[in-house]
């Protein structure tokens, strides 16, 4: 499907997606992609059918096709903006909606899926140990799990690897590999998606903090007259968002009650400056360390789920801190956040999720640089709009110019 200087290219199949036959592509209206940095990403592609020939007496041509729109298969989306192709979806079809229409060409096929976190999420048979190993190879292990769809992990040193002896403790894993995974990112202050790319029938499986030291995406500029390049935006700044963590654990190396305390700031690298940990003082919210009976987190049919990186029993001083820090950082995260929607043919690029972006001609309180939490792609015939959300630990920018 073309558009105004944008391509789009489909690719479809059961494990290996392979180039959509041209029959589906003309029929293909609307597609929707949306990028988050923590939870699923997804997409959703409205095809407009009919029932012209003999073999449609049978079916939709589409749904005879068992390499086509069937649950499970593969979709790759590849977007071409001016000349080098982008992987903007890889992942898994997980509903399949037909509307029939009582006119020619009026029926439509909504197919929608998930990326491909969606297979980590969906077997919680089996229980399994992790022995001396930290959080980090952890989580390279379970990635790999899934090598049949290529997936690379783009794994982050733990902060604080939580590392036993067999001796002294085993990680038991009793949950889907995606809810211990994202266990194991919260109470590092970590996040994990699956960024699709960057060749087709590939992805990245990425565990770490929010990425905020690549260089800034093209600036989103409000308000600069023929140089603005955004619709609309709106910024809310969340003064109950910050939190400092304090309270006492029992050492369990030494077994003495030990006070713990975080830093007034968060570790992340800094967008604003005037964060609100610091600017709020001294009305900044602050918590106890969560302490519980045990180090783990139940659910209602008393199954484990998951270590809860938040509770501090059975902890050494060190792993508090981890815990408590991490606590504090991701609190930060979302103090000023910006929604608003862009026409990528105006803007003249595409943005991307998961990385930064520059802001300008909206004031020093809220121009500068901010990281883009999630995106969502809106592609039809003639249109390419994209909703974002970016977020930032305060106001003021740190810089007096961004990129433009």
């Amino acid at each position: 499907m073309s558009l105004l200087g944008i391509h789009v290219t489909l690719m479809i199949g059961p494990t290996i997606a392979v180039p959509a036959p041209p029959t589906l592509i003309e029929t293909l209206a609307d597609v929707e992609v949306t990028h988050n940095d923590q939870g699923h990403s997804g997409f959703r592609m409205t095809f407009q059918v009919g029932r012209t020939d003999m073999l449609d007496l049978v079916d939709y041509k589409h749904f005879l096709n068992p390499l086509l729109l069937r649950a499970f298969n593969r979709v790759v989306i590849l977007v071409r903006f001016a000349i080098v192709p982008r992987v903007l979806m890889d992942g898994l079809i997980t509903n399949v909606q037909l509307l029939p229409g009582n006119e020619p060409g009026t029926s439509t096929i909504t197919v929608v899926g998930e990326d491909l976190s969606v297979k980590m999420g969906m077997d919680n048979f089996q229980t399994s140990p992790w022995p001396a190993l930290g959080d980090d190879n952890i989580v390279r292990g379970i990635i790999l799990k899934y090598g049949q769809y290529a997936i690379i992990p783009e794994v982050s040193p733990a902060i604080f690897p939580y590392i036993y002896s067999p001796t002294q403790q085993v990680k038991v894993q009793d949950t889907t590999d995606l809810t211990y995974i994202k266990c194991l990112a919260a109470r590092q202050g970590f996040v994990f998606y699956i960024e699709p790319g960057p060749a087709p029938n590939t992805s990245t499986a990425y565990w770490g903090p929010p990425i905020r030291i690549t260089p800034a995406q093209k600036a989103l500029s409000v308000n600069m007259g023929p140089f603005t390049n955004v619709d609309s935006i709106n910024f809310t700044n969340n003064a109950l968002g910050p939190t400092m963590v304090m309270g006492t654990i029992q050492d369990s190396t030494t077994n003495v009650a030990m006070p713990v305390t975080t830093t007034p700031v968060s570790t992340r690298p800094p967008l604003a400056a005037m964060p609100a940990l610091l600017a709020n003082q001294p009305n900044v919210r602050r918590s106890r360390l969560p302490v519980t009976r045990e180090d783990v987190h139940r659910n209602s049919s008393g199954a484990v789920d998951c270590e809860d990186g938040r509770i501090a029993v059975g902890k050494n001083m060190a792993e508090a801190m981890a815990i408590a820090q991490a606590t504090v950082d991701a609190s930060t995260d979302n103090v000023v956040t910006a929604t608003g929607v862009l026409d990528a043919l105006q803007y003249g690029d595409i943005l991307w999720a998961r990385g930064k972006v520059g802001v300008r001609g909206v004031g020093f309180s809220y121009d500068g640089e901010y990281y883009v939490k999630n995106v969502t792609h809106s592609i039809r015939k003639g249109e390419y709009k994209q909703r974002f959300t970016l977020s930032r630990e305060g106001t003021g920018s740190l810089t007096p110019l961004v990129r433009p």
